[in-house]
């Protein structure tokens, strides 16, 4: 007899238990998100490389806001002058104005009080005597010539007075513009730091020791780099000796003068080390990269530009190989950092905000990383 009971749908065993299909889909799927939770975290998470490359990336571009900080904050200063001095003109032409306004006033009484608008015959019947007559007639032209001066005069220096006030009015308007330059670089700047300590602040103890694990491998390929260099230097300059030892006594006043001058500003530069970098700063209790290179060559009796990208067009670029001490080293494809070459593949610089002027290795970031060389004197 067959029977009637129905057939219990297929399940599957869990600790013994037979659990319903549907059952069994629903902890699939419970699994599967629970698995996609956990993963998530771990999968958007950038790798410790990603934020050092991050950081960095970060820092070069505050560096980069801080020189067009550094170039608004120079040319404010600079359209400050003009303004000031435009709107001492207009004041000094006002005054002048002013005077010729007085003078055409006095011409105009003196007109109606000796009658010079009656005619001729009326001015003859009204004087006492003929000779008081013509000593009138002789004063009233004398007063007509230099009332037409005073007249000439007044429409001249109103003109000037005008000019001067558009060209101070537009000069107002452009030291506005460059003020707001200012700011949004300034704002720039704030930002790309903010940004990069949050990224720092972010990290787990472990991963610091790690970035920091990484920081001394780079400098110890750099000092490597810089060793190279300066075996190669030192190879070169011993050439070079030997082949001019006969002529020692002719060595050029240039390369003399230079290295003093050079000397001077590495003195000064050695002097300023363990200072803070601070944005825009130049000294003398802390200095921005240019800043510091900027004040060292000053102490040497060498005015250089304000911000990187004019430093490097301030003197003769040579190759990295022909690199003396005093020499400004360039880096980046936008130049936007500058340390001042000490010999030996080391460098003097203001490396960035969180860190002190020091001495480094000019492949602190890389042999890529190297722009140019200028010698500034």
């Amino acid at each position: 007899m067959a029977s009637h009971r129905k057939s219990r749908p297929v399940g599957t065993r869990v600790a013994g238990i037979r659990t319903p299909a549907l059952a069994t889909a629903a902890l699939t799927s419970v699994a599967l998100l629970s698995q996609s939770a956990n993963a998530a975290p771990a999968d958007d998470r950038p790798s410790l490389e990603e934020v050092e490359k991050k950081v960095d990336d970060l820092y070069r571009q505050a560096e980069s806001a801080t020189d067009n900080y550094n170039a608004a904050k120079e040319k404010t200063a600079t359209q400050r002058k003009q303004v000031d001095t435009l709107l001492d003109d207009v004041a000094r032409r006002t005054e002048k104005l002013n005077e010729a306004r007085e003078e055409l006033g006095s011409f105009a009484a003196a007109q109606y009080r000796t009658g010079a608008g009656a005619s001729g015959t009326a001015t003859f019947l009204l004087a006492d005597n003929p000779q008081d007559y013509f000593d009138q007639t002789q004063l009233m032209g004398r007063l007509t010539n230099r009332q037409k001066g005073a007249v000439d005069d007044y429409v001249s220096e109103q003109s000037a007075t005008m000019k001067k006030r558009q060209e101070a009015s537009q000069s107002l308007q452009t030291l506005t513009e460059t003020q707001s330059d200012l700011k949004t670089a300034k704002a720039t700047v704030q930002k790309k730091l903010t940004d990069a300590r949050e990224m720092l602040s972010e990290l787990t103890a472990q991963e610091k020791a790690r970035l920091a694990a990484i920081e001394k491998r780079k400098q110890e390929e750099a000092a490597r780099k810089a060793a190279e260099l300066a075996q190669q230097q030192a190879a070169a300059e011993e050439a070079a000796q030997e082949a001019t030892a006969p002529q020692e006594s002719t060595s050029t006043p240039t390369d003399s003068s230079y290295a003093t001058k050079a000397a001077k500003a590495l003195a000064f530069a050695r002097a300023q080390i363990g200072k803070p970098y601070v944005w825009g700063a130049t000294g003398p209790d802390s200095y921005d990269c240019s800043g510091l290179t900027q004040a060292a060559w000053k102490a040497a009796g060498v005015d250089l530009p304000r911000v990187t990208y004019d430093q490097v067009n301030a003197g003769t670029t040579v190759s990295l190989a022909d690199a003396q001490p005093g020499d400004l080293v360039f880096f980046y494809d936008d130049i936007s950092h500058v340390g001042l070459y000490i010999g030996n593949g080391m460098m003097i610089h203001a490396p960035r905000p969180g860190a002190y002027v020091r001495e480094e290795s000019i492949y602190y970031d890389g042999e890529s990383a190297i722009h140019s060389v200028v010698r500034p004197a």
